[in-house]
């Protein structure tokens, strides 16, 4: 026969202190004394308890599960920030529910209606590209969230990102400053992702300023993955006038048009430079390896967790925060050949 199942009242009696005590050390372990909570876990984890998840919801009326619908898993930078999301979750008691939207606003806002219907208590969505009804959705059910991937400092909801546009501008600008003035670029899709379209306006920002083109013919957008990046270095590379260096949209993008340009029998840096953003692992890793603007992905996602976590608490937190993207020069940009 099945043993009967352990209750609070036992795990009381183990750890010396009031069922009141225990419930507060599950429901909000921020309100206990760390002593208090590492006697709790201590005769939860004698006794093998298991907290009753759905009567904690009704009594605390939070579930303490907080969602993130990501575009993809199919990307690295989102597979870093949510391992990093849900390592500080886990320690502070919560759920990760995750989701994907394949980049469409609409399958997000029906993510979003199904992850809300389960009693998630707080909501992290990537950019700030959203469906009306998606807005009414936070808006009517009193949902926090947070925009992470962005910092909109003028918006009343909380962001926590980069200014992608500014940062694509000064990739740019140190390009530039190494006297390249044939700039082409190969971006991500610009559809319903304003991370991306951003970074094409501080690339167009930083050309014009010094009153440099972007031909049509130079300027190409494609989906991540490297077979795309491919196939656009390998149109830059029959044209009849060749760019001295490309702008990527991310490093996934450079990579590819890094193994065509070699395929080409052209050398990087000598013959074209290539500038990523994101700074992958694999960037420092290869031959040559990548220059690059780096965004500190663990840093964003953690905080987007930490200020859900404090809302949810009632502390103060602050709306926005911008987290730095720097430069990071490698061996896949130098100045142009005097012959090009």
């Amino acid at each position: 026969m099945k043993n009967k199942s352990v209750g609070i009242r036992e795990v009381a009696q183990h750890a010396g202190v009031s069922t009141a005590s225990i419930s507060r050390a599950l429901n909000s372990p921020e309100s206990v004394s760390p002593a208090l909570r590492l006697k709790v876990d201590a005769a939860i984890a004698a006794l093998g308890y298991i907290p009753d998840a759905a009567a904690r919801a009704l009594s605390s009326r939070r579930t303490r599960t907080i969602g993130a619908i990501i575009p993809t898993v199919d990307n690295a930078m989102f597979a870093r920030g949510i391992e990093a999301l849900q390592r500080y979750l886990s320690l502070q008691g919560y759920l990760l529910l995750l989701a994907t939207s394949g980049y469409d606003p609409e399958v997000e806002f029906r993510q979003a209606q199904n992850m809300v219907s389960r009693g998630v208590d707080g909501l992290i969505l990537r950019g700030d590209m959203h469906t009306e009804g998606l807005r009414r959705l936070l808006a009517t059910q009193r949902m926090p969230f947070v925009n992470v991937g962005v910092y909109h400092p003028d918006k009343p909801y909380a962001s926590i990102g980069a200014d992608n546009e500014d940062a694509a501008w000064r990739a740019t600008r140190y390009l530039i400053g190494l006297g390249h003035t044939r700039i082409a670029m190969v971006a991500a899709m610009s559809a319903h992702n304003d991370r991306a379209s951003a970074r094409v306006a501080g690339v167009r920002r930083a050309l014009k300023e010094q009153g440099l083109p972007l031909p049509d013919d130079w300027y190409y957008e494609v989906h991540y993955r490297l077979d795309d990046a491919r196939q656009a270095a390998r149109a830059l590379m029959a044209r009849p006038e060749r760019p001295t260096a490309v702008v990527c949209g991310n490093d996934v993008l450079a990579y590819g048009v890094l193994l065509e340009v070699e395929r080409h029998g052209l050398q990087v840096p000598g013959d074209i430079s290539v500038m990523g953003f994101d700074d992958l692992e694999w960037s420092r890793h290869l031959r040559p390896s990548l220059t690059t603007m780096h965004l500190p992905t663990d840093e964003v996602w953690t905080r987007a967790g930490e200020h859900l976590v404090k809302q949810l608490s009632g502390q103060p937190c602050v709306l926005h925060h911008e987290v730095d993207a720097t430069l990071v020069v490698r061996e896949s940009t130098a100045p142009p050949r005097a012959s090009a």
